[in-house]
């Protein structure tokens, strides 16, 4: 039976992938950093902080004790900080990289092992459209998803005759709680109402709609199937047509 790692699994997009990936009858383990949230998925859970290299390999190796070797990592987690470029600490800049793209590479490389030891795997990371084109007010996030989608085709290189495959996906803006917080970062310094504010947002999509948390889901089903072999250092643009 194979078994799939979601980060950021307690709620929004990870929440949905890892019913959809647990729904296919795969063995599924949901990672975060906040308990209560992942208790309430009724899925097997490892408290972890993807930003700390450590705790990461402690929960993956909890996690291969409990359900058995790894055969695929979603890597979910991430976070998004807005504010104009010259007003972006270090501080704030680091923690866009350290969660965005150092926390990628921390779950990555403990499940890599696992799948080159069976001749297969799957490694996918939620990115953003945001790693495909750049947004204004949101500097630290955008180079830091440009990373992550650098250190996907990278990677997909060097493991490409492995059997393992290496993917991104980029939704565009998703009805998800950190849409919520960036509704509130646009009212609070434009003084437009919330819902001017989301029309603003959902105006980005040629569609003219959010995309929906089922959406990245389903791409992530097809990304760990064995139709998607042969998908590999792509970075999936889910954007109505934005990109």
């Amino acid at each position: 039976m194979s078994h799939v790692i979601v980060t950021g699994g307690g709620s929004g997009v990870g929440a949905e992938i890892a019913r959809a990936v647990a729904a296919s009858g795969a063995a599924v383990t949901i990672m975060g950093r906040r308990e209560t949230p992942l208790q309430e998925q009724d899925l097997p859970y490892q408290l972890c902080d993807v930003t700390d290299a450590e705790a990461v390999a402690e929960a993956f190796a909890a996690a291969r004790a409990a359900q058995g070797p790894i055969t695929g990592v979603i890597a979910n987690a991430g976070a998004a900080h807005s504010a104009p470029f010259e007003k972006i600490s270090a501080e704030e800049m680091a923690a866009m990289l350290a969660v965005n793209v150092t926390g990628v590479f921390n779950v990555w490389q403990q499940g890599l092992a696992d799948m080159k030891a069976a001749g297969t795997g799957r490694l996918i990371v939620v990115a953003s459209t945001a790693g495909l084109k750049g947004y204004p007010y949101v500097a630290g996030y955008v180079a830091a998803k440009h990373g992550v989608v650098g250190l996907t085709r990278a990677l997909a290189l060097e493991v490409a005759r492995s059997g393992i495959t290496v993917n991104a996906i980029c939704p565009g803006f998703i009805d998800t709680p950190l849409l919520t917080r960036s509704v509130k970062n646009i009212t609070q310094t434009t003084g437009k109402t919330e819902e001017e504010s989301r029309e603003i947002l959902k105006r980005a999509s040629p569609q003219n709609r959010f995309v929906t948390v089922n959406e990245v889901a389903q791409a992530a089903l097809y990304l760990l199937s064995d139709g998607a072999a042969s998908v590999n250092g792509h970075a999936l643009s889910l954007s109505g047509g934005e990109i």
